[in-house]
């Protein structure tokens, strides 16, 4: 009798984060992918996104491959590339015959206001995986002024990712 090869699983957790920029400052808020008017970028050598940026930590984890501070560093200083989204495609090539299952994901600030828009973030993060929107869950928490980014210095996305392999 022949049985079949059983799935290998493998879970990463990847976490980032950003202070804001003054609030005069012209650089935009991209987070999850998406810009949000009401408050200035992050500082960061890239866009800042910390979603994005806590996808390719999770992905790193999985792979052992550093994505950021390795790929997306030399993107940046070799090419002059801060598009999070081009580091998210970097990564999703380490993943190799692995594939995304189900992603986590939940931010801690106080601003800017994204409880509204965490649907439209859902499904960019979805399409930029290749995924179905009910693959990615996002929870998000101001939380409550214990930390700075609850008190609105910045922001914080851990992000917990689930592969598999055939």
């Amino acid at each position: 009798m022949h049985t079949l090869p059983k799935p290998i699983y493998r879970t990463g957790i990847g976490q980032d984060s950003h202070r804001f920029l003054p609030q005069d400052s012209l650089k935009p808020c991209v987070i999850g992918g998406l810009i949000f008017d009401e408050v200035p970028g992050f500082r960061a050598n890239s866009d800042g996104d910390v979603v994005y940026h806590a996808i390719c930590n999770a992905i790193s984890s999985v792979t052992g491959v550093l994505v950021l501070g390795t790929i997306a560093d030399e993107l940046w200083a070799k090419h002059g590339i801060t598009d999070s989204t081009v580091f998210l495609e970097e990564a999703l090539k380490l993943l190799g015959a692995q594939q995304i299952v189900h992603v986590a994901i939940t931010l801690e600030g106080s601003r800017p206001r994204f409880m509204k828009r965490l649907p439209e973030m859902r499904v960019q993060i979805a399409s930029v995986l290749q995924l179905d929107p009910s693959q990615v869950g996002i929870t998000a928490t101001t939380g409550e002024g214990l930390t700075d980014f609850g008190c609105g210095d910045g922001l914080q996305c851990f992000c917990m990712l689930t592969t598999v392999e055939a």
